[in-house]
């Protein structure tokens, strides 16, 4: 059974950056797709970033592209989100989630990610 475990959110000004980490325990970490997904108040949960079990291909959203890195660490066991130039529109709480089955190409489809995190907040400030 995974664990996983988010970090790195908090309130931030327009324009800054944060680095979020999701820590994971239990399974083979390098096996799996990783996905980082966000929900703002009101809204349905959305995908921001994946990123294949072999690191070779990652997805954005249009809405972060060229803003925000999805990268992991396997021998840490740790994907990372890091989130440049943010804007207000970025405030949610954001998930991340391990594909459903091994050697996943990372494809951005969310019924393909299981295993979800606590969630961390991020709030940006205009």
């Amino acid at each position: 059974q995974v664990q996983l475990v988010e970090s790195g959110g908090g309130l931030v000004q327009a324009g800054g950056s944060l680095r979020l980490s999701c820590a994971a325990s239990g399974g083979t970490f390098s096996r799996y797709a990783m996905g980082w997904f966000r929900q703002a108040p009101g809204k349905e949960r959305e995908f921001v970033a994946t990123l294949s079990w072999s690191g070779e291909r990652s997805y954005y959203a249009d809405s972060v592209k060229g803003r925000f890195t999805v990268s992991r660490d396997n021998a840490a066991n740790t994907v990372y989100l890091q989130m440049n130039n943010l804007k207000p529109e970025d405030t949610a709480v954001y998930y991340c989630a391990r594909s459903q089955t091994v050697y996943y190409d990372g494809s951005p489809q969310l019924r393909r990610f299981g295993s979800w995190g606590q969630g961390t907040q991020v709030t940006v400030s205009s």
